[in-house]
C-alpha cells in the first residue's frame, strides 16, 4: 500500500506578485512540513483574478508561460508537485492558466476552457482537456467554471488522470446572496459540482478556491479533498486554510469501481452527438 498526502489550499491573492510569492511560499512550507507531497493552489493565485465579472475590469500582470515567475514556482515547489494559477501571455493573447511544477520544472499545463459571463473580455479560451504523468500519479488540471461541464472532467478521466485538480476563483452569488456566505447557493453549487465530478469519473479531486474579497468578489473557500466514491474526506469551510487528506489513490481508485465501473460500463454508441450538437460546435455556443 502506498499513500499520497495531498492538500487544497483556500487563500486570497492580489495584484502584488511579491506579497503572491510571499503567501505561497509560506503555504507550500507548511504544507511540507505535513507531509504533504501534492498541492493545489487556487486559480490566479499569481497576481489575483478580476475584480468584477461585467467585462471591465482591468486584468492580472499576464505572465510568459516560460518566464521567470513559473521557474520562480517550480523552486519553490522542489520535490512537491504544485499546481498554481495565472494569466498566461502567448502569441499575442492572454489566457487564464493553470500550471503544475516540481524542483524539476513544468508537468503540465492547461488554459481554461469554458468561461462564466464576461470573462472573455479579458482571456481567450482554451481548447482541449489532457492528462499527464507526474511522480504522485497521472493527473489533470481544471479551472473553475470548467467543473460545470461533465465533459472536462469525464475527458481527463478517459485520458487515465488517477486525480483531478480544479482551481477556482469561485464567488458567491452576485443576485441573490447569502449574509452566511456558508449558505450562499453558488457555494452550494460549488460543493456539488466537487463531489459529483469526483464520483460520476470515480477520481481523486482536489479543489482550490480564492477565500476573502476582492474586487467586487466575495470567494467561498471551500477547498477541499474527495475520494472517488465522492465523499469528502478534508475541507476548509468558507474561510482560509489548507485541507489535508492522505489516501491510498490506487487502492481507492480500483475500490470504487470494483462493481461500478462508470467508465468500464460506458455506452457511447447509445448516446452520439446530435444534429443540433454538431450544429453547435460549427457555430459556437450562444450567449
Amino acid at each position: 500500500m502506498s499513500t499520497l498526502r495531498m492538500a487544497a489550499v483556500a487563500a486570497s491573492f492580489d495584484r502584488d506578485l511579491e506579497a503572491d510569492f510571499a503567501r505561497i511560499e509560506r503555504l507550500v512550507a507548511a504544507a511540507r512540513a505535513a507531509g504533504v507531497r501534492l498541492l493545489a493552489l487556487p486559480e490566479a493565485c499569481l497576481g489575483g483574478y478580476l475584480s468584477s465579472l461585467d467585462g471591465g475590469a482591468e486584468g492580472p500582470p499576464a505572465l510568459d508561460p516560460d518566464g521567470p515567475e513559473i521557474r520562480r514556482l517550480a523552486a519553490l515547489a522542489e520535490d512537491m508537485v504544485v499546481c498554481a494559477g495565472y494569466c498566461e501571455e502567448a502569441g499575442g493573447r492572454r489566457y487564464n492558466s493553470a500550471v503544475c511544477v516540481t524542483g524539476d520544472g513544468v508537468l503540465g499545463r492547461h488554459r481554461k476552457v469554458h468561461q462564466p459571463l464576461s470573462e472573455d473580455a479579458s482571456y481567450a479560451a482554451g481548447d482541449r482537456f489532457a492528462a499527464f504523468d507526474t511522480p504522485v500519479g497521472r493527473l489533470g488540471m481544471m479551472i473553475c467554471y470548467d467543473k460545470a461541464f461533465p465533459e472536462s472532467a469525464r475527458a481527463l478521466a478517459l485520458d487515465g488522470a488517477e486525480i483531478v485538480v480544479c482551481m477556482s476563483a469561485w464567488p458567491g452569488s452576485r443576485t441573490n446572496p447569502s449574509a452566511d456566505l456558508a449558505e450562499d447557493r453558488w457555494k452550494h453549487r460549488f460543493d456539488l459540482f466537487d463531489r459529483a465530478r469526483a464520483l460520476e469519473n470515480q477520481v481523486v479531486w482536489l479543489s482550490a478556491n480564492q477565500a476573502g474579497s476582492f474586487g467586487e468578489l466575495r470567494f467561498v473557500g471551500s477547498a477541499k479533498v474527495v475520494d472517488p466514491a465522492g465523499e469528502v474526506l478534508a475541507a476548509t469551510g468558507v474561510g482560509p486554510g489548507m485541507a489535508i487528506a492522505e489516501l491510498d489513490v490506487r487502492q481507492a481508485i480500483d475500490t470504487a469501481r470494483r462493481a461500478m465501473g462508470y467508465l468500464r460500463d460506458r455506452r457511447p454508441d447509445a448516446y452520439p452527438p446530435t444534429a443540433r450538437e454538431l450544429a453547435l460546435a460549427v457555430e459556437g455556443p450562444q450567449r
